[in-house]
């Protein structure tokens, strides 16, 4: 079984980008991420509605931290890192598998400008060669075109489409399953 270490959080930079740990100072733009009907949208869960939500969600993410099964990234240019964008990471991590699920979201001002796809190529670098995982995943909804052309773009490739598995707000959704394979040697 593969093992990790996530701590000391690992800081990565890309040409525009910082990717940064989170804090609780961060908590009153994850309300405004985690709030934004625009953001919300495909995320298939109930938008945060105070900054309780959103410190309970930076709680999860250092608990995952703490005990090595996820990580995300706080995404700010490079320039204005205390100015959280938006967040990107690995969690899910199955180290008996050595694969781990990705999961993404930008403030939508700064859509459109390729600071995603900066920011996820950086971070499956890193879960391919810091974390040594063989592949990743992302849990689409199938509606998300936006997303799935990232993905695409990054190289990742369907693998499965799971029709009404998953039930949210009364109705059943389907489900979108795109992988990336770590890079040959």
């Amino acid at each position: 079984m593969l093992t990790v270490q996530l701590l000391p959080f690992p800081e990565l930079r890309t040409p525009r980008l910082l990717l940064r740990r989170l804090t609780a100072a961060d908590a009153p733009a994850i309300l405004r991420l985690r709030s934004d009907a625009r953001v919300m949208r495909y995320l298939d869960r109930d938008p945060a509605s105070g900054l309780p939500d959103a410190l309970e969600l930076l709680g999860r993410i250092d608990a995952a931290l703490a005990d090595n099964s996820g990580l995300n990234w706080g995404v700010a240019r490079a320039e204005a890192p205390e100015a959280l964008l938006g967040t990107c990471g690995a969690w899910r991590l199955d180290l008996a598998h050595h694969r781990g699920e990705i999961g993404y979201s930008l403030l939508p001002e700064a859509w459109g400008q390729g600071l995603m796809s900066e920011a996820l190529a950086e971070v499956c670098r890193y879960c391919f060669d810091g974390l040594h995982l063989h592949s990743l995943e992302a849990n689409v909804n199938p509606q998300n075109e936006a997303s799935i052309r990232l993905l695409e773009r990054q190289g990742f490739v369907r693998e499965a489409y799971f029709r009404e598995n998953y039930y949210y707000r009364g109705q059943f959704l389907d489900s979108a399953i795109y992988s990336l394979l770590a890079p040959k040697p």
